[in-house]
């Protein structure tokens, strides 16, 4: 390895299994210091243990890594802020923030449960919040004193949250609203030298081997393993090193060998009357103006 965050301190949600282990693990190879966070939750949220995080800091310190683990509630005020100060208590400092925590409650709307809405945009849209917001005041201050960091934050969002997904209308909203975030806290928070930035990774975890079963089973030939976790983990490693300065409020999506930079909402065709639309020549005009864009790719499942 390269020592590309030698010296950085990074603190990585969810990082007791999947994607978020994968990230965990790639930064100690690294040279950073982890703080890695985890409830050991079931699939859909409920329960809880210390292991999966324990379990990733012993992989890490038994490949001569420094890691610690944090199991608070990152969707709470006070776990969010125990997250930031774990960082600071053991390590000083807090250089990078990867915002991975989440679990599915898949349900078609018509049988959505507001307790199911409520659950999943709590952990990955809320979960990205306040870890953010409380990793951001501490950079604030550290700018105003003077000591201006190199702050990162990579937060997740989906393929689900850029196209939607059938059956996962809970889940595609959040992951649509941390896209939003990422853009808003990339401008905001530009000035006290933090960059921010989002993936839209597609890999092997618990949340889609069973969903996508069939993109999802690992090749039994040798063959390379484009939906192993780990590969989307060196875009994220890169993104939360100092090397990544000039880079802010972008979105990526990564998949096996793949980079993509995931270009948003931009102008189309568009029809200036000078004066209000009758609503039949509202109409009109927006037939004409969506016969000449480009056709949205179609949502997931559909």
């Amino acid at each position: 390895m390269t020592g590309l965050c030698t010296g950085r301190v990074v603190a990585v949600t969810g990082a007791g299994r999947g994607l978020g282990r994968a990230h965990a693990l790639a930064f100690a190879a690294e040279g950073a210091k982890v703080v890695v966070n985890d409830l050991g939750v079931g699939l859909d949220g409920t329960g809880g243990t210390a292991g999966p995080a324990q379990q990733t800091v012993d992989e890490i310190r038994e490949s001569g890594g420094d890691a610690v683990a944090h199991t608070g509630d990152i969707t709470t005020a006070d776990g969010a802020a125990s997250l930031v100060r774990t960082a600071l208590d053991t390590y000083g400092r807090l250089d990078t923030l990867v915002n991975n925590a989440g679990f599915l409650r898949d349900r078609m709307l018509v049988n959505l449960d507001e307790d199911d809405w409520d659950a999943v945009l709590r952990v990955h849209l809320k979960g990205h919040f306040l870890p953010l917001k409380h990793a951001a005041a501490h950079w604030r201050a550290e700018a105003k004193a003077g000591r201006t960091p190199e702050a990162r934050v990579i937060n997740t969002s989906s393929g689900a949250g850029l196209l939607g997904s059938v059956g996962q209308g809970n889940y595609s909203a959040a992951k649509a609203g941390i896209v939003a975030l990422t853009l808003v806290a990339a401008a905001e928070l530009r000035r006290y030298g933090v960059r921010v930035n989002a993936i839209a990774p597609a890999a092997r975890t618990r949340m889609t081997e069973r969903t996508f079963a069939d993109t999802m089973t690992a090749p039994d030939d040798g063959d390379f393993d484009a939906m192993a976790p780990e590969n989307v983990s060196p875009l994220v490693v890169w993104l939360g090193s100092a090397a990544s300065a000039g880079v802010t409020g972008r979105v990526f999506e990564a998949e096996g060998g793949r980079i993509t930079v995931m270009e948003g909402w931009r102008p189309g065709p568009t029809a200036d009357k000078g004066a209000r639309w009758s609503p039949a020549e509202a109409g009109e005009t927006a037939l004409k103006l969506l016969a000449e864009a480009e056709p949205p790719r179609p949502v997931y499942g559909a």
